[in-house]
């Protein structure tokens, strides 16, 4: 088992791929990351995270044909490797286990006053 776990960015933009399945590419992993989290990345930031990723195994990619719509450029598209879904299932089952036990997070009243 791998002691170091993925980060939350790269926990996010995981996901953002498999739900997108056939149709992760730059644009729709951007759109699903801000309808998750409400934060805009740069295209820039994504696609270093993308290619680092993938050189780590857990993504993959190909190019699609490439379509008119586009100008005749290809998308690229990603897909969930099985050692990133490994690393998904991983830091979900941590983050299920520390939230353990924990209701519901409240700020705590000061004493004496």
């Amino acid at each position: 088992m791998d002691t170091k776990f993925i980060s939350r960015s790269e926990e996010f933009l995981l996901l953002a791929v498999w739900r997108l399945k056939e149709n992760a590419y730059g644009v729709t992993i951007r759109d699903q990351i801000q309808k998750a989290t409400g934060k805009t990345w740069a295209y820039g930031a994504l696609f270093v995270m993308l290619c680092r990723l993938e050189k780590k195994g857990y993504l993959t990619s190909h190019f699609a044909d490439p379509s008119s719509l586009r100008g005749g450029k290809s998308k690229r598209i990603f897909r969930l490797s099985p050692q990133g879904l490994g690393a998904l299932t991983e830091v979900r089952k941590a983050q299920e286990s520390a939230w353990s036990g924990i209701g519901e997070l409240a700020v705590p009243q000061e004493r004496g006053r």
